[in-house]
């Protein structure tokens, strides 16, 4: 297991505020936390493991603030969307649990610039097709089934690394035909609260964690989401994604090239 200094543990809560503050204004909190961790010596699997643990708690103390949102919805749509979050995160978390170090580490590069595309060109993307006339409505049993397939597969992603779930989880509310920005934050939010709380208790039931790293960026992440819920109000959020994308390529081009 990694030994990290007083240094390194500081320097991860100081990102993972900065990480707080970005997914309260733009999301990309992820693209901070995870390359910061493996940049401490930490190996691949467990940095990603720890980011996760760490922002978890951020993401819960968000769904909380959409609780009046949440209660407009239908209620039987949102529990199948939770339970096929629960399953594929947890078959997520599995998968990243038996996944070698080596060959994580391969991946890094390719998931990055996955999830940089997803949160470059997500919403173009989601607005194009939503303009080609694909609204299915909630009332429609095949589609409430094939959104509760797509939700299944980002969470197996999401459980595995989980870059961009956000994204993917607005275009598939979006395809289903729901419009309103804050009732689909309020879903997304919460489902994504499911998808890495299941794969949170999957890595500490595994002891994967390192909680030396995690309980300091905890800390961290909480801090700065409390800020950045202020902050907001005041930054432009495209200034924040223009960052993100801008880090995000940095991290993919850096890995690809040092991989």
């Amino acid at each position: 297991m990694t030994t990290l200094s007083t240094g390194q543990l500081l320097l991860l809560a100081l990102t993972a505020a900065l990480a707080g503050v970005l997914n309260s204004v733009a999301g990309g909190g992820s693209f901070i936390t995870f390359p910061a961790l493996i940049f401490s010596g930490v190996a691949p699997v467990s940095a990603n493991i720890t980011s996760t643990v760490a922002l978890w708690p951020g993401s819960v103390a968000s769904a909380g603030a959409y609780r009046r949102e949440l209660a407009q919805q239908d209620r039987s749509f949102v529990v199948v969307l939770a339970l096929a979050s629960l399953v594929g995160g947890f078959l997520g978390a599995v998968l990243l649990l038996n996944t070698p170090q080596a060959t994580f580490k391969l991946f890094i590069p390719f998931l990055l610039l996955f999830a940089t595309l997803l949160f470059t060109f997500g919403r173009s993307i989601t607005q194009r097709l939503r303009a080609a006339g694909f609204t299915p409505t909630q009332d429609s049993l095949l589609s409430l089934a094939i959104v509760a397939v797509l939700q299944l597969i980002i969470a197996l992603y999401g459980g595995y690394f989980g870059g961009g779930i956000g994204i993917l989880m607005l275009a598939t509310l979006g395809f289903f035909g729901m419009d309103n920005l804050h009732e689909m934050n309020a879903i997304k939010t919460v489902l994504a609260t499911f998808i890495n709380g299941v794969a949170v208790v999957t890595f500490i039931l595994a002891g994967n964690v390192l909680w030396t790293a995690a309980i300091a960026m905890v800390v961290g992440a909480l801090v700065g989401g409390y800020g950045g819920a202020a902050l907001a109000r005041r930054i432009d959020p495209r200034i924040v994604r223009f960052f993100v994308i801008v880090v995000g390529t940095v991290l993919t081009a850096y890995f690809l090239i040092h991989g």
